[in-house]
């Protein structure tokens, strides 16, 4: 029996997803309104196909908060995501509490892997610990956990790779746990404790990278007159940087896990001596970027118009997700508090209180009555199917922002609107 402790994002796609892989799960979390609306079906958070996957895998997966319940597990993950402050550092207390209270329970010889993000040094800090306080050939992992959110389903199911931190790389995976990664037909890399905590630091350095030369190279674009969604098929047939590479310009790093990577190499850095100067300098990248639909709404209507209206669609970090964990949306909403403001998610209902003048229209096209602009800040699917005749029709201004491009700019520019997106210049009709 497979046990999870810890029922955040995390540990609920990964213990559905093992579960719909013919497991018996147990998962535990000492919340019992959240045990309770899981056991009933219901999710405390939009995740694109967990609904569907959840119902058919309920036979085989419990929810629980009996502690005593994962000590008939073999195997137990910890998957209790770690939260962060605006600073990017993790707040550890609440994994290392349930660590303490799991392992007190766990039966002799049971597999325990950290799946939870943490620092390097944290799990063979923890194996000594547990060979202190225990004497029952308790075995110890950490292994790496890749979700995105929007996109946790379909990572959980079809992972490219498990990456494992051993306390041996060389000695064989204990039998139930290894049989548990191959039924995800993907590669497994066992590698040293230190080596899989940093190597998902690295992962998520290299994606930041990226977006910094994309972010960076866009807004030359944008001066020039040259077309970064133009260059990035070239970029992506040179072998070097790869047919997947991430070449999306962005508005700032956000959703708190490659803030937290960002800050742990910085902290790692200073104590250890080493230069993590161009991780400074991807920070800010990110916060310069952050402002690039503020720069321009204030250019082309806030310095021309007396008390415009504001529309926004998208307040999540990102598409298809509840998240708001440092949202470019709402640092927007933020500094356009003097100006009313109406705004549109399909899955974010936001708290309006300290924002006299914002409104949460019931849909997109409500958002955009009277409007002077529209900044599109969150790329939903729902948005490139909107009528760019009826926006035309229903706002009182011509000025649309889209980073992502979720409208056709073309359309726009025949509407009338003034277009505006990364890595391209202004387009206009």
């Amino acid at each position: 029996m497979i046990g999870f402790a810890g029922l955040s994002h995390l540990g609920i796609v990964s213990s559905i997803a093992t579960a719909s892989k013919g497991f018996e799960v147990v998962s535990y979390d000492p919340d019992g309104a959240r045990c309770r609306e899981l056991s009933d079906g219901r999710l405390p958070f939009f995740e694109p196909g967990l609904p569907e996957l959840l119902s058919s895998s309920r036979a085989r997966i419990r929810f629980t908060t009996d502690l005593t319940a994962l000590s008939r597990c073999e195997v137990i993950f910890f998957s209790l995501d770690v939260p962060t402050d605006d600073t990017g550092r993790s707040d550890l207390s609440a994994l290392e509490g349930l660590i303490g209270s799991v392992t007190a329970q766990a039966a002799a010889g049971a597999v325990l892997i950290v799946l939870s993000q943490v620092p390097p040094g944290f799990t063979r800090k923890l194996a000594g610990s547990l060979k202190i306080n225990h004497n029952r050939n308790l075995q110890l992992f950490y292994q790496v956990e890749t979700l995105i959110f929007g996109r946790a389903v379909e990572r959980a199911l079809h992972p490219e790779r498990f990456i494992v931190g051993c306390a041996d790389p060389h000695d064989a995976l204990p039998t139930l746990y290894a049989e548990l990664l191959a039924s995800f037909n993907c590669p497994i890399l066992p590698m040293r404790y230190e080596s899989a905590e940093l190597t998902k630091i690295s992962i998520n350095m290299c994606l930041v990278s990226s977006i910094s030369v994309a972010n960076t190279l866009a807004e030359i674009c944008e001066a020039i007159g040259a077309d970064w969604s133009e260059m990035v098929p070239a970029l992506k047939l040179d072998k070097r940087i790869g047919a997947d590479a991430y070449l999306s310009p962005g508005l700032g790093i956000a959703g708190g896990n490659l803030e937290r990577d960002l800050a742990t190499v910085i902290s790692m850095a200073h104590e250890f001596g080493t230069d993590a100067g161009i991780v400074d300098a991807w920070r800010s990248n990110s916060r310069y970027r952050r402002d690039w639909v503020l720069k321009i709404l204030h250019s082309e209507v806030l310095s021309r118009s007396d008390n415009p209206t504001i529309a926004i669609w998208g307040l999540a970090y990102k598409a298809d997700t509840t998240s708001t964990k440092n949202s470019p949306a709402l640092a927007l909403v933020a500094a356009l508090k003097p100006f009313p403001i109406k705004a549109y998610d399909p899955q974010v209902v936001l708290n309006g209180e300290g924002l006299p003048k914002f409104v949460q229209a019931k849909s997109a096209i409500d958002a955009c009555r009277g409007a002077n602009a529209l900044a599109i800040m969150t790329p939903w699917r729902e948005f490139s199917s909107i009528s760019i005749p009826e926006l035309r029709e229903e706002m009182a201004g011509r000025v649309i922002v889209d980073p992502y491009g979720a409208l056709d700019k073309q359309e726009c520019a025949r509407a009338g609107f003034s277009y505006f997106r990364f890595g391209s210049q202004v387009q206009e009709a």
